[in-house]
């Protein structure tokens, strides 16, 4: 751990929530979107995953325009099952490293995520564990689609720091994807890059012998 910290930013998708994009987009091919990989790649360059992310559009308007984006007719319930597909598990270890963390920083939530993975990653803490939302774990949560902002934007991590009157030098941030790594350190919030294979419970937060 790097010292001086006094308050840690966590990623969500890949940091706490184990995630496999290969499962959303083999859902999808076999659910008859045989071209889903370049349908995925243009949606990215589009603005729909920005404003989707952002809360700028809805279930229902997002929805529609997978639906309308696909050359094979898909019914709601495939799109949902197909866009869930990449959301698995909560390591119990994961859980209770945040709680042993509580008893000593300040512990924030930020993830770029939408209102329908919001519900099933909770629905799964509740399945999985008896928790009722992954807040219960932190200070103050900063979702991307409630807040209408979305890393790596700097003025997201900006509101995360003036709200809670942190100081960048003593604040840690967790995270998997390197663009948003490199906005935080622009700001001199302190990092840790999670590299493909990495975990916190293995590379970061390991056991005392």
């Amino acid at each position: 751990m790097i010292k001086g910290i006094k308050h840690i930013i966590f990623d969500l998708g890949g940091v706490l929530l184990n995630l496999d994009y290969n499962l959303t987009e083999q859902a999808f091919i076999d659910a008859g979107v045989k071209n889903f990989g370049q349908l995925y790649s243009q949606l990215q360059q589009s603005d729909l995953f920005d404003r989707w992310e952002t809360g700028r559009m809805n279930r229902a308007e997002f929805i529609k325009a997978m639906q309308d984006a696909s050359e094979t007719p898909l019914t709601e319930a495939q799109v949902l099952h197909c866009w869930n597909a990449m959301l698995l598990d909560f390591p119990i270890r994961r859980l209770q490293i945040l709680q042993q963390l509580r008893n000593h920083f300040d512990l924030f939530l930020l993830s770029n995520t939408n209102e329908i993975h919001e519900e099933v990653f909770n629905n799964t803490l509740m399945r999985d564990h008896g928790i009722p939302n992954i807040g219960v774990f932190f200070d103050r949560v900063y979702m991307s689609h409630r807040v209408g902002l979305r890393k790596p934007m700097p003025e997201i991590f900006l509101r995360v720091l003036e709200e809670n009157n942190l100081k960048p030098e003593e604040t840690l941030f967790i995270e998997d994807s390197p663009q948003h790594i490199e906005a935080a350190n622009k700001l001199g919030i302190q990092t840790i890059f999670l590299t493909k294979g990495m975990t916190i419970e293995e590379d970061v937060f390991k056991p005392r012998a």
